[in-house]
């Protein structure tokens, strides 16, 4: 008897500790990808390489482009710690972003449909328009990342894209 009372217990002790964290497929529409505003923070000119007498600039460098559209969240319960994922192809079909799919992280997304908007450095002179392929975000139930505080889920430029993008 005492043997079947400590086995239940430690069983129910080990579900109350060990909560698993699961993932949430999220569905996206809308997407679309368009070069930033030339007033938005993230268009940064290009910055002098080495000697600056000489003024020498980088043929090198990204452009700032905006991934932007709707995201839904069909749970009852908000999605956190949400990253999207996409193929970026250029003019000519080849990756915009070589050896990486995900794009970016959108936060926390309550239940519900809600715009998304994230910046991308795009390598400069990929030639365009470019095209979003199987544009996807997953997100989970419970915190997998460390967080500064509980207000703060994007980082300042990032939480100025999402008023700037659908202007």
């Amino acid at each position: 008897m005492l043997k079947r009372f400590l086995i239940s217990l430690l069983l129910t002790m080990s579900l109350l500790v060990a909560t698993p964290v699961l993932a949430a497929e999220l569905r996206l529409s809308e997407v679309e990808i368009a070069p930033c505003d030339a007033s938005d923070p993230g268009a940064q000119p290009g910055q002098a390489l080495g000697n600056t007498r000489n003024n020498i600039t980088s043929p090198e460098g990204a452009s700032c482009y905006v991934l932007s559209g709707t995201v839904e969240n069909p749970n009852r319960r908000a999605v956190v710690d949400t990253d999207v994922y996409a193929r970026i192809l250029d003019r000519s079909g080849e990756p915009v972003l070589q050896n990486r799919t995900r794009v970016g992280s959108i936060g926390d997304i309550e239940p519900g449909l809600q715009s998304f908007a994230l910046r991308l450095a795009v390598p400069k002179g990929t030639p365009g328009p470019f095209d979003v392929k199987n544009p996807r975000a997953r997100g989970f139930n419970a915190p997998v990342r460390s967080r500064a505080t509980d207000d703060e889920e994007l980082l300042p430029l990032e939480q100025n894209v999402v008023t700037t993008a659908k202007d």
